[in-house]
């Protein structure tokens, strides 16, 4: 079985008719392309391939999916965004065990915002809402760098986005644990003095609101390329930074956090540990694994920023 996550920045890969862009598409042929031979040649037995927000919301995403798999050979799914979220949180349970007790937790990638909140193993609520870090950037912050004005606008627009879905969040239980996932919450904790990962995946990595609003006002008077030479950011992310730190600040404050903790494990590892499950266990256990192909209508509770799922346990 091999993983290996590679990301498609949506600020570049989707136009504005919403669809995934010649150049993106070409990329991502290229890529899984690229993975699918290393896979081959490395003996591996099964791939697992799997595509997130930017193919999930683009208008054209059937004949990429497509063509992706009549040029590689490899059927790519298609996870929903509630899907996402309930992987992630599976990750973030199994890293930090059951003596954390309630945990609570957030992933920003490129197009979407997954936040979770339970007691088990599957979250008692899963979020997913239209707040990637990439898709902000395109959509309110194209000027770089940012308008002053522009990132005061769109500070009061993801506080309203954020009231419906923090008080669902926060209904079913207060949580004991708040943990931060993906590459946008470690670049911010790392920004804002956190250990770097030379220091081992075990090291505590906190990222406090305070100090998440202090980088903002540092990070958003600078280009991205001058963001680019910050310890712990790349050039793929220094572009989409300033709007993931504003999803991260805004987050925080709509659920009454004033810390979270960063967890190594993510989306990857969830997909990999429920694999693991499935293949061990089969059963009930197995029923939300994605298939080739997925709906990803909202539900009850969703509103303009997406989909928001209650989930029996």
């Amino acid at each position: 079985m091999s993983s290996t996550k590679a990301s498609l920045r949506l600020a570049e890969a989707i136009d504005s008719s919403g669809k995934l862009t010649r150049k993106g598409a070409d990329k991502l042929v290229e890529t899984i392309d690229e993975f699918a031979k290393i896979a081959g040649s490395s003996g591996c037995a099964e791939l697992m391939a799997f595509a997130t927000s930017a193919v999930r919301d683009a208008k054209n995403s059937d004949d990429v999916l497509a063509r992706v798999r009549a040029e590689t050979g490899v059927a790519l799914k298609v996870l929903s965004g509630v899907d996402e979220s309930r992987l992630t949180f599976l990750a973030v349970r199994r890293w930090y065990g059951w003596s954390a007790g309630r945990i609570l937790n957030l992933d920003i990638g490129g197009g979407s915002l997954e936040i979770t909140n339970g007691a088990d193993e599957e979250p008692d609520v899963a979020v997913s809402l239209q707040l990637g870090a990439g898709r902000l950037t395109r959509d309110w912050l194209p000027e770089d760098p940012p308008g002053k004005r522009r990132v005061a606008v769109l500070r009061d627009w993801l506080d309203a986005e954020l009231v419906a879905p923090a008080k669902q969040l926060i209904k079913v239980g207060k949580p004991d644990l708040a943990v931060g996932t993906s590459k946008t919450f470690r670049s911010l904790a790392r920004l804002t003095g956190a250990a770097p990962s030379s220091a081992g995946l075990r090291v505590r990595r906190p990222l406090t609101s305070s100090g998440l609003r202090q980088l903002i006002a540092f990070i958003s008077r600078m280009t991205a390329a001058d963001r680019a030479e910050l310890e712990g950011v790349s050039a793929d992310r220094s572009q989409q930074l300033v709007a993931g730190a504003l999803v991260a600040e805004a987050s925080m404050r709509a659920l009454s956090l004033d810390t979270l903790e960063i967890c190594p494990w993510a989306l990857r590892e969830g997909l990999i540990l429920r694999k693991l499950d499935t293949d061990m266990n089969g059963g009930p256990r197995a029923t939300w694994l994605p298939g080739p192909a997925v709906d990803d209508r909202p539900v009850p509770g969703g509103g303009p920023a997406g989909p928001m799922e209650t989930v029996s346990s």
